[in-house]
């Protein structure tokens, strides 16, 4: 069993470092919020009052940031940065959506001590994370890919080598850019047969049978009370966020700038998020675009 050190508790890290604990891992936890770190330390994990502490003697490091300015300042901080604490030869998991930039900067300077790095974005919501189901997008060398699966396994069932540094986060952005247009399409279908006198379970029973079929319409129905068990059934409360997608779209768009990528759809998915997320809907699962689309 590893020596791990979890730092970002959130919606998705906390389940995550839970799954490691129940992996039979020794797991330091860390974390702004007193109450995510006393979830995961009930578990069965330890935490300490610096993250600095927190790191030391840990063979594997793993965090679940919010944006790239957060895991560049955890890293690399003149004074604070973690890489003047992390034991050369230790190995660093960033599973943040941030941007491939940082990504492939942080894993430079920390090549430099002697750490090895991978960006490891998951897909799979907070129900994912909870399960231990994520998929995880792998950004590293085939022997840094070699070392980390083993942890992965214990929070996701699907890992994928994407390819070197920042590989991850490209694929990351392209798997949220496809599936926030999936949800825009379905939301846009099921709200037309609504407007026009059909029951919403009924249409999505057709298109789930029928050549309209997508994981949005199968599995994360968007119209409430088609399906139980997710958001849109619970006042869109849980799941991935209205401001989360639209962080991710914005990456999308930058990593289009940068391969000058022609990506018409993502682009106005981008739009319409960022429009719902303006009208108060920020802190609502992405399903919740479904709202925008009817005609009451």
């Amino acid at each position: 069993m590893a020596t791990i050190a979890f730092i970002g508790l959130g919606n998705m890290g906390g389940p995550m470092a839970i799954n490691l604990v129940k992996a039979g891992h020794q797991v330091c936890v860390f974390d702004l919020s007193a109450t995510a770190v006393n979830q995961v330390v009930e578990q069965g994990a330890t935490t300490a009052t610096k993250a600095s502490d927190c790191v030391d003697g840990a063979d594997f490091i793993i965090s679940m940031l919010p944006a790239g300015k957060h895991v560049d300042a955890v890293y690399l901080a003149e004074e604070t940065g973690l890489i003047n604490y992390i034991a050369a030869g230790s190995i660093v998991i960033d599973s943040s959506t941030i941007d491939t930039a940082t990504s492939q900067k942080v894993a430079k300077a920390l090549a430099v001590k002697g750490i090895e790095f991978v960006d490891a974005p998951v897909s799979g919501g907070v129900g994912g994370a909870v399960a231990g189901t994520l998929s995880f997008m792998v950004g590293g060398s085939t022997g840094e890919f070699d070392r980390v699966q083993p942890v992965l396994s214990a929070m996701g069932k699907n890992i994928f080598h994407a390819g070197d540094h920042g590989a991850g986060q490209v694929a990351k952005v392209c798997n949220n850019m496809l599936l926030s247009v999936l949800m825009v399409g379905t939301s846009e279908a099921l709200q037309l047969g609504i407007a026009n006198g059909l029951d919403p379970k009924v249409l999505s029973n057709i298109m789930s049978k029928s050549s309209g079929s997508n994981w949005t319409l199968d599995v994360y129905n968007p119209c409430p009370d088609v399906m139980e068990g997710v958001p849109s059934s619970n006042d869109y409360q849980g799941g991935f966020m209205v401001d989360l997608m639209a962080k991710d779209l914005g990456l999308a768009m930058e990593t289009a700038l940068m391969s000058q990528s022609s990506t018409p759809m993502g682009a106005l998915a981008r739009s319409l998020y960022a429009m719902h997320a303006a009208s108060g809907e920020g802190s609502k699962d992405f399903s919740s675009i479904f709202k925008l689309f009817n005609k009451e």
